[in-house]
């Protein structure tokens, strides 16, 4: 990756955005809906928009703010930003931000339209659902172990969760009353055809993004072990006592 992705909390908190002209409206409207207040200067503020048309001006407003402490973005001016606006999917609380490194807006944008169409409307709802189940889900699964792995199980594809279903947060009493203690523990190997992560299955990609634990024989690119939880175990094979319980994967290269 070359940019860190991260969601910002600006409400109630000014936002400097400089400019004139459709391209700064629309960072004020940016603002105004994430609940921040925009503002042309402000001793407090952490962010700013720069949007003028003359590029001299930009560079001075983007020098002067960045001497104050401030992290800028120059609307179309990818070389002056500290950060990038992405392209958002919103789902409240449930926001996806598609970017590319300000390689191509109108790709990020394409690429959320097309996951609209996938994402139920009431998505943000079992978010919200969930949140309000987090005293129940402590007391049915007291471990932290436990809990993520029968959310696991719950939210996959086909789970009675499956955030991809419709009206999945009202099956969430249901599930809650007759679930079992939480997901079995579960082995599985994976012989990778190749060490490009793109050529990752989606079984592979999903088990990956699963694991709580991952067996690797050397030779396994970190690119391909980056593709895994950032907090589940990694171990080098050949490894000696038990792994952790929950979804264990041994990843080897084919011969």
């Amino acid at each position: 990756m070359r940019s860190l992705p991260l969601f910002h909390r600006v409400a109630g908190r000014p936002v400097v955005v400089l400019g004139e002209g459709e391209a700064a409206e629309a960072k004020r409207r940016l603002v105004e809906r994430a609940g921040g207040v925009p503002v042309s200067g402000h001793p407090d503020a952490r962010l700013a928009f720069v949007a003028h048309a003359d590029v001299s001006q930009c560079e001075a407003d983007a020098a002067r703010l960045r001497a104050a402490g401030l992290l800028v973005n120059v609307v179309d001016r990818p070389e002056l930003c500290d950060f990038t606006t992405p392209s958002i999917l919103d789902r409240n609380p449930v926001l996806i931000a598609v970017g590319t490194d300000a390689t191509s807006a109108g790709l990020a944008k394409h690429l959320r339209l097309r996951m609209e169409s996938l994402l139920p409307a009431d998505l943000g709802r079992l978010a919200e659902a969930l949140h309000a189940a987090r005293d129940r889900l402590r007391a049915r699964w007291p471990g932290a172990r436990a809990r993520r792995q029968a959310l696991d199980a719950a939210l996959e594809q086909g789970g009675p969760l499956d955030p991809l279903a419709e009206a999945s947060a009202d099956r969430i009493d249901m599930w809650l009353n007759e679930s079992g203690s939480g997901a079995a523990a579960e082995a599985v190997s994976i012989v990778l055809s190749s060490t490009d992560p793109e050529d990752l299955t989606l079984r592979q990609a999903r088990l990956l993004g699963r694991a709580d634990c991952i067996l690797f024989e050397p030779g396994v690119p970190a690119e391909i072990l980056d593709r895994a939880r950032a907090d589940s175990l990694r171990m080098e094979l050949p490894h000696e006592g038990e792994p952790p319980a929950g979804l264990v994967l041994m990843l080897t290269l084919a011969r």
